[in-house]
């Protein structure tokens, strides 16, 4: 149970934390803009977060969740053309 709330918390976190960034501090850069921006950022923040999947409580589903989330944030703060 604990596990399935880290995992939630991650999936949340990473949505707000990505959606933040994009909109007050990206919200000029073209590149956040492209198709493909939202895929590479939850790649790049599952792959950040793998590492941390060593921790007893922490798995790898947690890890793709985070990447998850950040990947919806991107996706939902950049402003639609």
């Amino acid at each position: 149970m604990i596990v399935f709330l880290l995992g939630a918390a991650a999936l949340g976190g990473g949505f707000v934390g990505a959606r933040r960034l994009v909109r007050r501090r990206l919200r000029f850069v073209d590149a956040v803009q492209r198709p493909a921006a939202p895929l590479l950022a939850g790649l790049a923040a599952t792959a950040v977060a793998l590492p941390v999947a060593v921790l007893p409580l922490v798995t790898v589903g947690t890890a793709v969740a985070f990447g998850v989330g950040v990947a919806g944030g991107v996706a939902s703060g950049r402003r639609r053309p």
